[in-house]
C-alpha cells in the first residue's frame, strides 16, 4: 500500500508549486509594471530638470549654445537617457550626444506624439517621433517656457525599450533563480517533514489492520511531544487500543462465564436424566436426582428471567418521567425487612445507621429499591456468619450517600475493577454463591449510572463496602 507520507508529500508539493506559480505570475506582472514605472519616473525627473536648465540658460544665450549642450550631455550620461531640445516648430537645436557634430541637430520631430505635445504642453509614451528614431522608444517630453510665458521649445527624454526589457529580464532571471532554489528547499523540507509526520500515521494504519484481525496488543510508539497534536493523537490511539484490548478481554470473560452458567446446569440435567433412563441411578434414588434436575432447571429459568429483567430495566431507566421525590430513609428500612429471616439464619447483626429526619431524593424509586436490595443481598450472602452488616445513610455536599458494609472474605484487588461487569465472578463469589448468575452488581451499576451518579467499592482486611450517591431533592 502506498505510504501515507508520499500522498501527503504529493499534496503538499502540489500546493507549494501552485502557490509559487501564483506568486511568480504576480511578480511577473507587478514587477514589470514597477520596472517600467521606475524608468518612467526617472525620465520625467530628467525631463523636468532639463526644462528648468533650458529656461534658465535661455535668458542669457541661445538654446543651441555650448552651455546648454554641456548640461544635456552631463544629464544624459548620468541618467543613461537620450536628451535633446527642439524649438517651437520641432527642429532639434541641442542634444546630449558627445560627438562634436551630432547627427540629430537639424532634424525635425513630427507625428502624433509631437502634435499632442504642442496641444497639451507635455507628453509621454512609446513613439519613434515621426521617424526621428529607427524604432519606438519610451519618450517623455516637456515644454520650455520663457519668463514672459512664451513657448521657447521642447525637451525630449527617451530610453530604448530593449534596455528596459533587458533590465526587467535580468531582474526576472534572478528572481526566478531564487524562487526555484526556495521551491526546491521547501519541497525537500516538506518531504522530510511529511515523512516524519506520517510515520506515526503509517504505524496507526498498520495497528488498525491488526485490530481488524483481532490483535489488540500492538501500540504506536510515542516519539512526539504528547502536548502537540500528533503526540495527543498517538496517546489517544494507544488509550483506545487499551480500551479495545480490555473490552475484548471482558467479552471473552463474558462468553466464558455465560457458557459456564448455561453449561453446568444443562450438563447436570442431561447427566441425571440419562442416569434415570438407562437405569444407572437406582429407582429408590430417582426422587433425589429429580429434585436436582428441578433445581438446575429453575436455575436456568432464573438466569433467563434475570437477563430479561435486566433488559427491561435498562429500557425503563431512560425514562425521566419515572423519577420522583421520596424518602430514602424509609425505602432502606422497608428493604431491610426483607432480609430479617436470612440474617437471622446466619446470626448476622444488622446495624442501620440512619438519620432520624427524612432524606428526600429525586430518583426512580423502584430502580433504587432494586439497588439497595441487591447490595444488602450481596452483603448477607457473603458476610461471615455471626458478623455485622452496617447500612449507613448520610448527606454531604448536596448528595445523599448510601453505604453497605459487610465482614467476610476480601475481594481480590485484580477483581475490583471488574466487579460490576456482567457475569463476572471472582473466586470468592464462585466458591460461596452457587445460585447467583453475576448480573446483580451489573444492574446496580447500570441504574446508578442512568441517574448520573457514582458507585464505588473497596475491600480490604476482610471488610467490603459499597457506596453510591443520589441527588437530594431541592427545597
Amino acid at each position: 500500500m502506498k505510504s501515507i507520507y508520499l500522498r501527503n508529500f504529493a499534496v503538499t508539493a502540489a500546493l507549494v508549486t501552485i502557490c509559487f506559480l501564483v506568486i511568480g505570475f504576480s511578480i511577473f506582472g507587478i514587477g514589470r509594471s514597477l520596472v517600467i514605472e521606475e524608468y518612467k519616473t526617472r525620465m520625467e525627473s530628467c525631463a523636468d530638470e532639463a526644462a528648468r536648465a533650458a529656461e534658465a540658460i535661455s535668458q542669457k544665450e541661445e538654446l543651441s549654445g555650448w552651455t546648454m549642450r554641456m548640461n544635456l550631455s552631463t544629464l544624459g550620461s548620468s541618467t543613461g537617457n537620450h536628451v535633446f531640445l527642439t524649438d517651437a516648430e520641432g527642429l532639434v537645436v541641442s542634444c546630449s550626444d558627445r560627438a562634436m557634430r551630432c547627427e540629430h541637430i537639424g532634424q525635425s520631430v513630427c507625428g502624433e506624439f509631437f502634435e499632442q505635445l504642442q496641444q497639451e504642453g507635455q507628453a509621454e509614451g512609446l513613439s519613434d517621433l515621426g521617424g526621428f528614431y529607427a524604432k519606438d522608444r519610451f519618450v517623455v517630453a516637456r515644454t520650455i517656457t520663457a519668463q514672459d510665458g512664451e513657448r521657447r521649445g521642447f525637451v525630449f527624454v527617451s530610453y530604448a525599450m530593449d534596455k528596459i526589457y533587458d533590465a526587467w529580464s535580468t531582474f526576472l532571471s534572478m528572481t526566478a533563480a531564487v524562487a526555484l532554489l526556495v521551491l526546491i528547499i521547501a519541497l525537500v523540507m516538506s518531504l522530510l517533514y511529511s515523512k516524519r509526520m506520517s510515520r506515526p500515521l503509517d504505524a496507526m494504519a498498520e495497528a488498525s489492520r491488526k485490530f481488524a484481525r483481532g490483535d489488540f496488543s500492538v501500540r504506536v510508539k510515542q516519539e512526539d511531544d504528547p502536548t502537540d497534536e500528533m503526540g495527543a493523537l498517538i496517546e489517544s490511539f494507544n488509550k483506545m487500543a487499551d480500551s479495545l484490548e480490555s473490552a475484548e478481554a471482558r467479552r471473552s470473560e463474558f462468553i466464558a462465564n455465560i457458557s459456564h452458567e448455561l453449561r453446568t446446569p444443562m450438563t447436570t440435567i442431561a447427566g441425571f436424566a440419562d442416569g434415570i433412563l438407562d437405569g444407572t441411578i437406582p429407582h429408590e434414588e430417582e426422587d433425589k436426582y429429580l429434585r436436582s434436575i428441578r433445581d438446575e432447571t429453575r436455575r436456568l429459568s432464573r438466569l433467563v428471567r434475570e437477563m430479561l429483567d435486566l433488559s427491561q430495566m435498562k429500557s425503563r431507566l431512560s425514562d425521566p418521567a419515572r423519577r420522583q421525590v421520596f424518602d430514602l430513609t424509609e425505602l432502606i428500612c422497608q428493604t431491610m425487612l426483607s432480609f430479617e429471616e436470612r440474617a437471622g439464619k446466619k446470626n448476622l447483626d444488622v446495624d442501620p445507621q440512619l438519620p432520624d429526619d427524612p432524606i428526600m431524593v429525586v430518583a426512580d424509586r423502584d430502580a433504587i429499591t432494586q439497588v439497595v436490595y441487591n447490595l444488602i443481598d450481596n452483603a448477607v450472602k457473603f458476610a461471615r456468619e455471626g458478623s455485622c452488616i452496617v447500612i449507613r445513610l448520610y448527606k454531604e455536599d448536596g448528595k445523599a450517600y448510601v453505604s453497605v458494609r459487610d465482614e467476610g472474605e476480601t475481594i481480590p484487588p485484580e477483581d475490583l475493577p471488574f466487579i460490576f461487569d456482567r457475569f463476572h465472578k471472582s473466586d470468592r463469589s464462585r466458591s460461596l454463591d452457587k445460585d447467583g448468575v453475576g448480573l446483580g452488581l451489573y444492574l446496580v451499576k447500570a441504574i446508578i449510572n442512568s441517574h448520573d451518579e457514582d458507585i464505588a467499592v473497596k475491600s480490604a482486611d476482610g471488610v467490603t463496602e459499597f457506596v453510591f450517591t443520589l441527588s437530594l431533592a431541592q427545597g
